[in-house]
């Protein structure tokens, strides 16, 4: 077992955008809004919890916390006695419960913090390993967070960074590829006030599909890569974008999404349910970007946002 005795470390996690219209469960994008965790080992026994920003005064404070969860089942993944004293700091602006990936951005910090107290050798330039083998790796650090998550889709590109296709062997280990999004590529969140579980949006998939529609899914999902990826052009990415495997059946669930998602796409916005919604996450083009805001009311949040490209990002601040 491994002992800590002190440390202090920053981990920087992106917001995440999953499925992508036909990509269910295996298509992630890494967004510019970030979530910014501070775990620090400290010689008071006890747990402190500070959260500022979303989920200020909401989220739990103690060991329910996600990402303290995280960061003691990685300890016990990585053989680290559990220390006795931690502080953590979560400034957060990723949206909770809007479908852009806050849960995966705090199990990912907590994943990703853990590793580098325990050894501080992983963090490298950029902020992560991309070496493809053993327990340092980000292969086994997307492991230890989808065993958390229950699917790959958003923790993958969390920690990669860019557009990333996750997918489950047979022996049940997540795996992922990261692709790098065409320049030119816009996504633009339209963020509502209200929220959705994942798991009320997932209660609502029927156990069967019909093989039209997967057929069909499978067609748009690889013409997605190839237009996020080398034309980003307004018509294929309309056509990319279609669905017939989950948005129209958690409609019931979030109706203004699912109306707001039809009116984007009748104007002639490539627009999708982020994640598990509601979120709509739609893909600007120079002769799309006037034609987003008319269909918007004002219950909802309009935000331009860049791909990270980089993914998540660990750093060892300075002792204070």
């Amino acid at each position: 077992m491994i002992n800590i005795h002190g440390g202090r470390v920053v981990v920087r996690t992106p917001a995440t955008s999953a499925n992508l219209g036909p990509g269910f469960d295996s298509l992630g994008l890494a967004l510019g809004l970030h979530d910014e965790v501070e775990v620090e080992i400290t010689s008071t026994p006890g747990l402190v919890v500070e959260v500022t920003g979303e989920g200020e005064g909401e989220l739990d404070t103690g060991e329910g916390h996600l990402v303290v969860r995280a960061l003691r089942a990685a300890f016990d993944a990585f053989a680290v006695r559990q220390p006795a004293g931690i502080r953590l700091v979560c400034r957060n602006r990723i949206p909770h419960g809007r479908g852009l990936g806050s849960s995966s951005s705090a199990i990912c910090a907590g994943v990703l913090a853990a590793r580098a107290l325990a050894y501080p050798e992983s963090v490298g330039a950029a902020g992560v390993r991309e070496d493809s083998g053993g327990v340092l790796s980000d292969g086994y650090a997307l492991t230890l967070a989808t065993e958390i998550e229950g699917h790959p889709d958003n923790v993958a590109p969390c920690i990669a960074g860019g557009l990333t296709i996750a997918w489950m062997e047979q022996a049940g280990v997540p795996r992922m590829v990261k692709l790098v999004p065409h320049a030119g590529i816009r996504p633009v969140a339209v963020v509502p006030r209200n929220r959705l579980s994942t798991e009320v949006a997932r209660g609502l998939l029927p156990k069967d599909v019909p093989h039209a529609d997967a057929s069909a899914n499978a067609g748009r999902a690889a013409l997605l890569v190839a237009a996020l990826t080398g034309r980003p052009e307004r018509e294929l990415l309309l056509a990319a974008t279609e669905d017939r495997l989950h948005q129209d059946y958690r409609a019931p669930a979030m109706p203004d999404t699912a109306d707001l998602v039809k009116r984007l796409r009748g104007a002639g916005v490539p627009a999708v349910v982020s994640g598990a919604g509601p979120t709509v996450l739609a893909f600007s083009t120079a002769d799309t970007q006037d034609l987003i805001a008319p269909e918007v009311g004002t219950d909802w949040h309009i935000q331009p946002l860049d791909v990270e490209t980089h993914g998540a990002r660990v750093a060892f601040p300075e002792t204070r």
